[in-house]
């Protein structure tokens, strides 16, 4: 009966001693703790941030046993308010590895550009190997009237008002490249002010200056006096 009394029961909740040592559903439960660093304390900016897979290209090698398979995805990161845009293009085996390197390479270059509320200064034309990218701005309510592959850069960019037109090779790396060296090309009015070493003329267009233009008089011709008949000769 003594030996009975000094018997006590494991974690596991009856399951057999075989699975005490796991702890039971205690042990699982604590498992997405470890991964959950990711969007709690150091991750919290990288909730802010918008991923987007652009392509993802497969490759294969013909080996002796077989062929072996590897994946490029590229990757657009931005938090959509045109002061963190990154392009990343990553390389692996796996094709969840291959997206997480492209992530953290676009996380590395990141840049900002130069917005005019939803939509871009000027029109602005870029070129990367074969590919041509024209951007255009659009007035509010128009949309991005773009590609997909152009369409993820500028959205990840924060522009909702484009239009845009892709010339020459359809490649989406060159593509989302010249994309993005056209976002990188815009300038806005004050910063090529301040530049030169200029003031920016300030615009108020509240007040509009109305100039009274007074039409020339007519000028007319002068009266002539009445001539009188010439006398018939006889």
């Amino acid at each position: 009966m003594a030996e009975k009394s000094n018997f006590q029961p494991g974690p596991g909740r009856g399951r057999g001693p075989g699975r005490q040592g796991g702890g039971g559903g205690g042990g699982r439960r604590g498992r997405p703790a470890e991964g959950g660093d990711k969007t709690s304390g150091d991750g919290k900016d990288q909730n802010e941030l918008s991923e987007k897979v652009v392509f993802i290209n497969r490759s294969s090698k013909v080996v002796k046993g077989g062929r072996r398979f590897s994946f490029s995805a590229l990757i657009v990161v931005g938090d959509k308010q045109g002061n963190k845009v990154g392009l990343g293009l990553g390389k692996a085996g796996e094709v969840a590895d291959a997206i997480r390197k492209g992530g953290d390479f676009a996380r590395r270059q990141m840049v900002s550009i130069a917005l005019r509320g939803a939509t871009i200064p000027h029109d602005v034309l870029a070129s990367y190997g074969g590919a041509k990218v024209l951007l255009r701005p659009a007035s509010p309510g128009t949309g991005i009237i773009a590609g997909k592959t152009v369409r993820a850069v500028v959205e990840s960019c924060g522009v909702r008002d484009v239009l845009s037109k892709s010339l020459g090779s359809a490649n989406a790396a060159n593509v989302a490249k010249a994309t993005l060296s056209a976002l990188l090309s815009l300038r806005l009015l004050n910063d090529i002010f301040a530049r030169r070493g200029l003031k920016a003329p300030v615009k108020n267009s509240s007040v509009i200056p109305v100039v009274a233009t007074v039409p020339p008089p007519i000028a007319s011709a002068p009266a002539s006096a009445p001539t009188e008949p010439a006398p018939i000769s006889a």
